[in-house]
């Protein structure tokens, strides 16, 4: 009877331990099928708050894509990187896909999701003016950006909206690096300075600066920001494309449904050189302004203002093909509204 006993109780630890072996087995592979997707963001910026929720909740894991995330520092160098292969997916202005697909590259990129509706950017003064107006920054020299790149081209258009010629009316500065005016402001170059968050908040705090307009606001809705891959890896990564837009829509659907305390707790990580309270306030004001989209469908309207803004800059000679550029497959797949 002992013996019997002990060989149930071998059997069923031998059984037990396999299970375990198993199930540990089914783990491992489980990682193993984790796809590795590199990602270029223009730069690090509370802007991209949908992104980063999306990040830090994990949802990209949950997708089965094991993402690294680069900061190219520049919509210029972000494409080029993605171009090069150094990237899967570049993250920045769609103004950029418009240039590499008027330099007759056969592999150009292709939009998939669009994040921001509107500009991230805002005017910042040396002094607090709480009646700015438009027409006191004439004569007057700002820190813009670079020529060509959805910064400098939104402000130029908020800049002829009020009937203000960007060529005649004021100097515009373009020589500095992106990343680099609000220190270069705070170092007494420039009247004015057009600064992205979390840099226009602090130049606020201490003090070397103060927020007089919201390029966001002035300009109405745009298509700011996107995603885009090459033609040959969309072609032959379809399913990581769909996977990775499914975790973009759920971090936008975090963001359109908490509060920007909220918010600013879960990003946190990625910003550990700003205070909670601080973010928080730069997050209320890119809700208030109602920055993100619901979804992440580019649509045609949007990518005919685009252009509207690229010609009327002067970057753009003839229009190019919205089915050419833009795909709204994976998007509409994702918020499911097919």
């Amino acid at each position: 009877m002992k013996k019997k006993l002990m060989v149930f109780f071998c059997t069923f630890v031998l059984l037990t331990s396999m299970m375990a072996g198993m199930l540990l087995g089914c783990g491992k592979e489980k990682n193993t099928e984790m796809t590795p997707v590199i990602l270029n963001e223009v730069a690090h910026s509370l802007f991209y708050a949908p992104m980063y929720a999306a990040i830090e909740l994990g949802y990209f894991e949950e997708e089965g894509i094991d993402l690294t995330l680069v900061t190219g520092f520049g919509a210029d160098k972000t494409m080029t990187a993605l171009l090069t292969g150094e990237a899967d997916i570049g993250f920045m202005g769609p103004e950029t896909t418009v240039y590499t697909y008027q330099g007759d590259m056969g592999d150009y990129a292709v939009n998939f999701a669009q994040l921001t509706q509107r500009a991230g950017n805002f005017l910042v003064a040396r002094t607090e003016n709480d009646a700015f107006s438009w027409d006191s920054i004439k004569g007057t020299s700002i820190l813009g950006g670079r020529a060509g790149g959805m910064p400098e081209m939104v402000f130029e258009y908020v800049l002829k909206k009020h009937n203000i010629d960007p060529k005649t009316d004021l100097i515009i500065d373009q020589s500095i690096d992106f990343g680099s005016t609000a220190a270069a402001f705070s170092g007494g170059q420039g009247d004015y300075t057009v600064e992205f968050e979390p840099h226009a908040t602090a130049l606020e705090i201490k003090g070397d600066g103060y927020v007089v307009a919201s390029i966001g606001e002035e300009s109405g809705y745009v298509p700011y920001t996107a995603f885009s891959a090459k033609k040959s890896y969309m072609a032959e990564n379809g399913e990581v494309i769909q996977a990775f837009t499914n975790a973009l829509q759920r971090g936008m659907d975090y963001v359109n449904s908490h509060t920007s305390e909220e918010i600013a707790q879960t990003i946190a990580p990625q910003f550990e050189e700003t205070d909670i309270k601080d973010a928080a306030m730069i997050i209320e004001r890119y809700l208030s302004q109602d920055t993100w989209k619901e979804n992440l469908v580019f649509e045609e309207e949007a990518f005919t203002l685009l252009q509207d803004i690229l010609r009327d800059a002067g970057q753009l000679e003839e229009t190019v093909p919205y089915e050419e550029l833009v795909t709204t497959i994976y998007a509409k797949k994702a918020a499911k509204t097919e």
